[in-house]
């Protein structure tokens, strides 16, 4: 038997398998029996707002991933072809075509969560009918996932399960690599060979970077308040009028923050001078606060002159802006380039 998977997906590359037939060779060019079945599903990622609210769950849409910075809700359609091989070329016996909802939501304070699924009542012609079915899923980065489910069930009626993932512990000021879930249907019917199809969910990381484990969905952009920083947010303000637009939630490319320390200090050195102007000085903003950020990807000279700035401040408020910036991290599992918007 041959079975081939076709998946549409834009990360999902198109795969084939082939394996062994329960008949022997000879009998396959007889005309015998041999079955060919025909799985695919579709999916496309869409991403969310960036001032969307964290804790609530992602929406979901037939056919895409929507995620926010702690959900996902993955809504694929998986379609099956029975297939028999008759004097070498293929006849079709039978179609299942079914919907699979994923609900996941992960814990900023914690490295172990669920994730809920449910799959509809198929809708089958002919030897579709009767398919069963089996569900895997797996993860690495030191997260382990196990699957809840009536195993072996047929698709004749809708059906529901879980995942629930347990991450092993992290030492503080440790960030795991980024993991996916793979999940791996296997369908079988009696007299047929079996067909599988594999998909992924969205990206997650877990850390323990500030001394709170917890795991985020590290494309899906965040936003930092600086509304209380008010000489600073002018100062953004001002930029964003005169067309610079990174960071701003409102159509702007989002910022990347940056773990760098050495880095860091070359963008500030770059576009901050040694001491303030005269006048700033005497009003006692001596503090040189740049934006871009000097922690982020886009910091220092990275960008042209007329997207960055440089706004003198007191002490103080720079202060309280860091304070701010580590607290909002901390919140959000905020890490190395991970995208980001600032709101002011």
């Amino acid at each position: 038997m041959e079975l081939r998977r076709t998946i549409t997906a834009g990360a999902i590359a198109v795969s084939a398998l082939t394996v062994g037939v329960g008949a022997p060779a000879a009998a396959e060019q007889q005309d015998a029996g041999t079955l060919r079945v025909t799985v695919s599903h579709s999916a496309k990622q869409a991403g969310t707002s960036a001032v969307a609210a964290p804790n609530a769950n992602a929406t979901c849409t037939i056919n895409r991933i929507t995620v926010n910075r702690y959900s996902e809700c993955e809504w694929i359609t998986i379609h099956v072809d029975v297939v028999k091989i008759v004097r070498g070329g293929p006849v079709l016996e039978g179609t299942a075509d079914f919907d699979v909802k994923h609900q996941m939501t992960l814990k900023a304070k914690s490295i172990n969560w669920s994730e809920k699924f449910s799959i509809s009542k198929a809708k089958t012609t002919r030897a579709g009918k009767g398919l069963h079915v089996n569900i895997a899923a797996s993860s690495k980065s030191g997260t382990k996932a196990k699957v809840h489910f009536d195993q072996g069930r047929t698709l004749d009626s809708k059906s529901s399960g879980s995942v629930d993932y347990t991450t092993s512990p992290i030492t503080k000021k440790k960030i795991n690599a980024k993991a996916k879930t793979t999940y791996t249907y296997t369908f079988t019917k009696a007299g047929y060979s079996p067909g599988t199809v594999s998909y992924d969910s969205a990206v997650y990381r877990c850390d323990n970077y500030y001394g709170t484990s917890g795991c985020a969905i590290p494309d899906s952009p965040t936003g930092v308040s600086l509304i209380n920083q008010p000489i600073i947010a002018d100062g953004i303000r001002g930029l964003r009028l005169r067309g610079g637009h990174y960071g701003d939630p409102y159509g702007g490319r989002p910022l990347h923050w940056m773990i760098n320390d050495k880095q860091k200090n070359k963008n500030r050195a770059a576009v901050c001078p040694k001491n303030p102007p005269t006048d700033m000085k005497r009003v006692g903003r001596t503090s040189c606060d740049e934006y871009p950020f000097a922690s982020t990807y886009e910091g220092g000279t990275h960008l042209p002159a007329k997207e960055r700035t440089i706004t003198w401040v007191r002490k103080a408020e720079n202060d309280s802006q860091g304070g701010t910036i580590t607290t909002w991290r901390r919140a959000y599992h905020v890490m190395d380039h991970d995208p980001f918007f600032v709101i002011v």
